[in-house]
């Protein structure tokens, strides 16, 4: 798989193309030609339920994953963050089921405390925190190609949910009270859609950065909205607004030196920039 994709890369006119130089330019190329489409498709359902903040919560609730695996002595701290944030998720749906605060105020407590809970944690005993100042702004060129394959594999699951359960999702956002009535387990659907965010967001925040993740759930598909005519289209624009915006987030930073997710944020802003005019001026 990575020989064909070395092969493909060498026909381009880059000097970190050509055969065996920079593998992990090309590396981080083949992982954002992964991460985009994860976050454009997800990005759709995130804008249209109003849960834009519910990513940088989960960022949040990951760097305390982070905290507990290292204080627990785990060789690599991702996977404590990663359950603890299909904790996090789950316990935020059940907060908000079972209590009349609107989803924002939950997601402003939620990711409040977690953070303060991370930052006690990673400096209990008078530890230092710089050695988490690396997911704050990540560093896309790190990945493996081991990492590439989960993130894949994790695409496919997120392809198959959307096709399985897409109606039953949207209508459970438009109208719960409808879609309860018509038999679709509400709570289980969107406490899915949490835990598939979860995973994405924790397993992107090393690469991209947990100060600007969250951008990239919300910029592709409310640039896609300004433009998109139909739901076909709402996901089209988002997906592909997402995979422009993130080749050419690490193409900028590697001519620049740039960070890798905020060159993608900047460009994603760009997008929304240009979708914002182009739908104002029709």
């Amino acid at each position: 798989m990575m020989e064909l994709w070395y092969r493909l890369l060498s026909l381009l006119p880059f000097e970190w193309a050509q055969p065996g130089q920079m593998l992990f330019m090309k590396h981080a190329l083949l992982a954002v030609l992964v991460i985009s489409p994860l976050f454009g498709l997800l990005s759709t359902m995130v804008v249209r339920s109003r849960m834009s903040f519910f990513s940088d919560a989960l960022g949040h609730s990951a760097f305390t994953g982070m905290a507990i695996g290292a204080l627990c002595g785990i060789g690599d701290p991702t996977w404590a963050a990663v359950l603890f944030a299909l904790f996090f998720s789950v316990l935020f749906n059940v907060v908000r089921r079972k209590t009349a605060l609107a989803s924002d105020t939950v997601i402003g407590v939620f990711a409040s405390t977690a953070m303060a809970f991370g930052i006690f944690l990673s400096t209990l005993g008078g530890r230092s925190f710089t050695k988490f100042n690396s997911l704050l702004i990540g560093d896309i060129l790190s990945v493996t190609p081991g990492q590439i394959g989960l993130l894949a594999l994790i695409l496919l699951v997120v392809l198959v949910f959307w096709v399985v359960g897409f109606n039953r999702l949207m209508l459970s956002t438009v109208h719960p009270a409808l879609a309860h009535s018509r038999g679709v387990q509400v709570f289980l659907l969107e406490t899915v859609f949490s835990a598939l965010i979860a995973v994405v967001v924790t397993l992107s925040m090393t690469w991209v950065g947990l100060l600007v993740i969250n951008s990239l759930l919300v910029l592709p598909a409310a640039s896609a909205r300004s433009v998109a005519r139909n739901t076909a289209q709402y996901h089209l624009f988002s997906v592909l607004g997402a995979v422009v915006c993130g080749v050419a987030g690490v193409m900028a930073s590697y001519y620049l030196g740039s960070s890798a997710g905020a060159s993608i944020t900047l460009f994603l802003a760009v997008f929304f920039l240009v979708t914002s005019l182009l739908r104002r001026k029709n």
